[in-house]
């Protein structure tokens, strides 16, 4: 089973153009989509979760047309957005309770064992008789998870799932979705280039709604090897480097600049190569620098 998306576009009233012509096919596994703000992950989301229609392309799920047949679509779907709403003062075990019978599991004794599977499945089984309001923000995303979870989908959303968690949170909630993607298509929607180099086996980058770079991570920083400068240089020297070499990115290390440049050979004596990460690859797709697109202004990260 994978998941096709075939030249799908979407135009708001407003005359953005959220998705451009975007064609990807998705196997069963994590699979991360990587972009900025604004670059239209959460419309090709919501698109493929059934809540929202494309202007043009097609979508399918194995044998399921999502845009046609979205009942069936429903029946296998699992979505979590980035912001979603929980009662604050019902408790975990009745809320996800009242979630499966949404959900279509009627039978009483069913659903208190697919409740409680999902409840010990998520970590959450010591903690259900506490209300929602109570919950850390990663338990309130593992609970989503849970929800999500509800009917076995075999299709998982996730967007933007760690977005203000701490790192302990996010750790095993990232490890919570390498072990649904064993078995399910999971779409890891995310501006976090770290969640996709730890989890995904195959990623998009998407911009402007246009896919600029699908693949294998490992590839596509392999790709990179011998193609990335590191140079630390000084403020005013950064604009005459900005014009006349690709810079990927800039840092700041112990207060200096730290510039990363995309370059066939040594860009000057102050560089050294150095080896590439998905970072780079980020910022090259981003700045065209890897289809001869022309590129905008370098990424700056703090």
């Amino acid at each position: 089973m994978e998941l096709q998306i075939r030249r799908l576009s979407k135009r708001y009233a407003n005359g953005v153009q959220a998705l451009d012509d975007v064609s990807l096919t998705i196997p069963v596994g994590m699979y991360g989509l990587l972009g900025p703000n604004g670059a239209g992950k959460s419309t090709l989301m919501r698109t493929l979760a059934t809540l929202q229609e494309p202007d043009a392309g097609s979508i399918a799920l194995g044998g399921i047309d999502v845009v046609r047949d979205k009942d069936a679509v429903r029946r296998t779907l699992g979505y979590l957005p980035q912001e979603f709403g929980v009662y604050p003062r019902v408790t975990a075990l009745a809320l996800l309770d009242h979630f499966a019978v949404l959900k279509g599991i009627v039978h009483a004794g069913e659903r208190r064992d697919a409740v409680e599977a999902l409840l010990r499945q998520v970590n959450l089984w010591e903690v259900r008789r506490q209300k929602l309001g109570g919950f850390s923000g990663g338990m309130r995303q593992r609970f989503g998870v849970a929800v999500a979870l509800l009917g076995d989908p075999r299709l998982l959303i996730v967007d933007e799932p760690t977005a203000g968690l701490d790192p302990a949170e996010r750790v095993r909630f990232l490890n919570l979705l390498a072990a649904l993607g064993e078995r399910s298509v999971v779409l890891l929607s995310t501006h976090i280039v770290e969640d996709v180099s730890e989890l995904c086996t195959r990623m998009a980058i998407i911009a402007k709604g246009r896919i600029r770079l699908e693949g294998e991570p490992l590839s596509a920083v392999a790709a990179l090897r011998g193609r990335v400068w590191r140079a630390v240089v000084g403020r005013d020297a950064l604009p005459a480097l900005e014009r006349s070499h690709a810079v990927l990115a800039t840092t700041l290390l112990g207060g200096r600049t730290v510039a990363h440049v995309h370059a066939a050979s040594r860009p000057g004596p102050e560089f050294e190569s150095v080896e590439p990460d998905l970072k780079d690859v980020y910022f090259a797709a981003m700045g065209g620098h890897l289809d001869g697109e022309a590129a905008p202004a370098p990424a700056t990260a703090a």
